[in-house]
């Protein structure tokens, strides 16, 4: 049987060395490499996407590759793609690498400098424990077999945009059309989304921070399920507990979420910190909110070039929004768009707030009106973001046909307008 391979090796003389002695073994088809974290994730999102058997057999994770640390890899692989057996490639041999090896997933540990016995055993070993594993899948377990939900993370340009409220709304549009949803606050420090639903609960993500390995049941724990049917992760009440979530935490939850959900909605506020970066650099929409005015939108150039500088986000990968835009407005999409050099989303978001005065400052934000032209343009937003799926059957606690015809009535007119699925 061929084994499929992909090496992750981020140095040119290390991918050498690696596809040289690769290409000497039997029945082995290894893949160009790729040279950083972000194109292993990616690469593997889109074979799972297609099916879990155009995954390669075997992950080669290098040690010096990046951004993301290897071990830290090597667990997001093992998490999204549980059928893929990750092989670390390190020089150090220790058992204290190899004992955390094994708990973040890894199948194997090659030792540097690299052996032909030595990797050809850890390759075999890997490739039939995947084998095995797909066989068990395809005999109908209940186990995840693909990427897992959609992740989307919401950023501000700079405070008082718009940010919470847009991620709000589209995890309501999400929810409303039937899919499982999960709405996190990841602005540590100042989040308020409890206060946007009405929502009073003492745990937070700070509380999953310490947790080396989430369980279903350890995240049922942190997680309030609101009125809607939205599982929500808040923000710690005390804000220096946020300095508690690393970015590894961060990866592990949005991992652990993803995993039980079919969309993941991040509020990141408008601050840059290790897990907010860590959760924008795994999303797979990653959406910036300006408004067109010229701070925001200098701020929001400001944010793409920091994203880029730090390799969390390509600004040709980052979708904005303009909120509270206005045909008057000087400043118009297209020029935001050749400014920040993003995509600009095809919906603009108009100037209403009086709109939303009274379901804000009430903490009933859910209860937007259908018939408001904030909630027609975000959850037409939601659907040009993918994340609007079929409506489903009722269920309890899952208010799925009540809210799919809200959410028809509010945004249909306006998806036809603009061109939204």
């Amino acid at each position: 049987m061929t084994t499929r391979i992909l090496p992750a090796v981020g140095d040119p003389d290390a991918a050498r060395s690696v596809m040289t002695l690769l290409s000497q073994l039997p029945d082995a088809e290894p893949a160009p490499p790729v040279t950083d974290s972000t194109q292993l994730v990616d690469a593997l999102a889109r074979l799972a996407a297609v099916s879990v058997d155009e995954l390669p057999e075997v992950v080669l994770v290098h040690e010096r590759i990046g951004p993301v640390p290897a071990l830290e890899l090597v667990r997001e692989v093992a998490l999204r793609f549980p059928a893929v057996g990750t092989v670390l490639i390190s020089a150090d041999a220790s058992p204290v690498l190899f004992s955390a090896a094994m708990d973040s997933g890894a199948r194997g540990l090659v030792t540097l400098p690299l052996g032909y016995e030595e990797l050809a055993s850890r390759v075999q070993a890997a490739a039939q424990w995947s084998t095995g594993v797909r066989r068990h899948l395809g005999a109908g377990a209940d186990h995840p077999t693909g990427p897992g939900g959609t992740v989307v993370t919401v950023s501000g340009a700079k405070g008082g945009v718009g940010t919470t409220v847009t991620a709000v709304q589209l995890a309501l549009a999400a929810r409303a059309s039937g899919r499982t949803v999960a709405l996190v606050d990841m602005d540590l420090q100042s989040g308020d989304i409890a206060s946007y639903l009405d929502v009073q609960f003492r745990r937070s993500v700070a509380d999953l921070a310490t947790i080396a390995d989430i369980s279903p049941r350890v995240l049922q724990d942190a997680v309030y399920v609101h009125e809607t049917g939205i599982s929500l992760l808040l923000a710690p009440a005390e804000g220096e507990r946020g300095e508690e979530v690393t970015d590894r935490a961060a990866r592990q939850v949005v991992s652990a979420l993803r995993g039980r959900h079919d969309v993941v909605v991040l509020d990141c506020g408008s601050r840059l910190d290790s897990a907010n970066a860590a959760a924008i650099e795994m999303a797979d929409t990653a959406l910036l909110v300006t408004t067109p005015d010229v701070v925001a939108v200098r701020a929001a150039k400001r944010t793409v070039r920091m994203w880029e500088r730090l390799q969390v986000r390509k600004a040709e990968e980052t979708v904005t929004l303009v909120n509270r835009h206005h045909r008057s407005t000087e400043i118009q999409p297209p020029l935001v768009q050749k400014i920040t050099g993003t995509r600009v989303s095809g919906i603009s978001v108009p100037a209403n707030f009086k709109e939303l005065s009274a379901v804000v400052d009430a903490g009933r934000l859910h209860e937007l009106d259908a018939k408001s032209t904030v909630k027609q343009a975000l959850w037409a937003l939601a659907g040009e973001l993918g994340l609007v799926g079929a409506p489903a059957a009722d269920t309890p606690g899952k208010p799925g046909k009540q809210l799919a015809r809200a959410g028809d009535r509010g945004s249909l007119g306006l998806r036809r307008r603009t061109g939204g699925r």
